[in-house]
């Protein structure tokens, strides 16, 4: 006989989310920046390969299915160093790339726009720059189907380096380019087209005389006029890399703090209201160095931060990932990562609830570095191996359960959650092996009715 859920239970989809670890990439160092998920439900990664291409580097676009199976890999480069440092999707279903080549251009580096169809085929390329160097590390798309990228350039500005922005239109056509700078170095790391067609640049100050950081934010009009600039931080070293327009229209942007916190460098999340004056901040650390890299909104009003922990995790340095309420209340964090070194650059809810983070890892894959693409579910857990490490041969012994004692324990404990042998979340168990899984234990149970 079936049996119904609990009322408690019955709001929540009775679909398992898919989780999954893949790494992509050769025998040589491959490091992914940036993803999006795809119109098709997939994902799409861009980042940079010693492995494959036609140079020293090349840029690299790896497109996967919703089980992160690879569909096609690109390489774009020439002889030189070549990167893509983000990409997002296009209106016609393709793809626009920024990074950086020395292959290209007119300067020792310029900043490097990529159009591709759908295919990852290219349909056109721009560099723009100068004599000198630029990079173009983040890209997205306006309204009017234009794109907008966000680096910085020691060719034009004020001197040093300076924020570099630059508009273009849907043929990659540049409408206009602003620098943002003065005697200080500025660098720019994120951008993202506000509610009023105007723009908002996360990134960071270096002043040559003491070697120190501020976290800094550029807020522009629709032209690039320089609407506001605000600088936080303390004596020590602050980045911003990544930053969001909120709803109620202020800001809020993610990255390290080494003047704050409990350790050597911390997260550091900032939330301003829409002039850019602070209302709150957050840290999240321990007595090590651990930074955010990545940042993005949640369907529950709160956030996700994507980066790198030293203070906890398996090894020298893991991908961390961190859920926030809307108050940036740390819900729970969760590290990734073996005895090597892990980082995670980008983050992104998806549609099912759960989350997708792209980085590198050098524990695992097919060589000293290999792009790292992770699905969570929504508590941030991944797949579950029905056969388990030696050492948790003990706890992973199966415990016979009913299916009414199983239901009453989950709804005891919010922080259980219940999964099948291929990972995917259960939330209407019927008979037989499942796992019972905390932030820091997994059980394996076998319903016996």
């Amino acid at each position: 006989m079936t049996r119904l859920l609990p009322p408690l239970l019955l709001p929540c989809l009775l679909l398992a989310q898919t989780t999954f670890q893949r790494t992509y990439g050769g025998a040589d160092p491959d490091y992914g920046y940036s993803l999006v998920q795809t119109a098709d439900g997939g994902y799409v990664i861009v980042g940079q390969t010693h492995s494959f291409g036609a140079g020293a580097t090349d840029a690299y676009l790896v497109k996967t299915n919703a089980s992160g199976d690879t569909m096609w890999t690109r390489t774009f480069g020439g002889s030189d160093y070549d990167e893509g440092s983000s990409v997002a999707q296009t209106a016609d279903g393709g793809y626009i790339i920024a990074g950086n080549t020395q292959s290209f251009g007119a300067g020792d580096r310029d900043v490097w726009v990529i159009k591709t169809d759908g295919n990852g085929d290219s349909l056109w390329t721009r560099t723009l720059g100068g004599a000198g160097d630029e990079y173009g590390l983040a890209v997205g798309c306006t309204v009017d189907s234009g794109h907008i990228v966000a680096g910085y350039t020691n060719s034009f500005g004020a001197g040093g380096y300076d924020i570099w922005l630059i508009r273009t239109d849907a043929s990659g056509d540049t409408l206009w380019t602003r620098t943002y700078g003065d005697t200080l170095w500025e660098f720019g790391r994120s951008v993202q087209e506000t509610v009023d067609r105007g723009f908002i640049i996360a990134g960071y100050t270096y002043s040559l005389r003491t070697s120190d950081c501020n976290l800094h934010l550029v807020r522009t009009d629709s032209q690039g006029d320089t609407m506001w600039t605000r600088s936080y931080g303390g004596p020590s070293g602050d980045r911003a890399y990544s930053v969001l327009q909120t709803s109620d229209g202020g800001f809020i942007t993610a990255g390290y703090t080494v003047s704050f916190g409990a350790g050597y460098d911390d997260v550091w999340l900032i939330k301003t209201d829409a002039s850019g004056d602070t209302s709150w901040t957050r840290t999240y650390g321990g007595s090590d160095g651990d930074g955010g890299l990545s940042l993005s909104k949640t369907t529950d009003s709160g956030y996700v931060i994507a980066g790198y922990a030293r203070s906890f995790g398996a090894g020298g340095k893991d991908l961390w990932l961190i859920k926030t309420d809307s108050a940036g209340v740390s819900e729970w964090a969760r590290t990734f990562g073996g005895e090597g070194g892990e980082q995670g650059h980008s983050v992104q809810q998806t549609a099912d609830g759960g989350y997708v983070i792209a980085g590198y890892t050098s524990s695992f894959g097919a060589g000293s570095y290999d792009i790292w693409l992770i699905k969570t579910d929504s508590a941030g857990q991944v797949a579950i191996a029905e056969t388990p490490e030696p050492e948790q041969a003990e706890t992973m012994k199966p415990s016979l359960m009913t299916r009414a004692q199983l239901l009453a324990e989950l709804l005891h404990d919010p922080a259980l959650f219940l999964y099948d042998a291929s990972g995917g979340r259960i939330l209407n168990p019927e008979s037989g092996v499942l796992f019972l899984r905390t932030a820091t234990s997994t059980r394996k149970v076998i319903i016996a009715d």
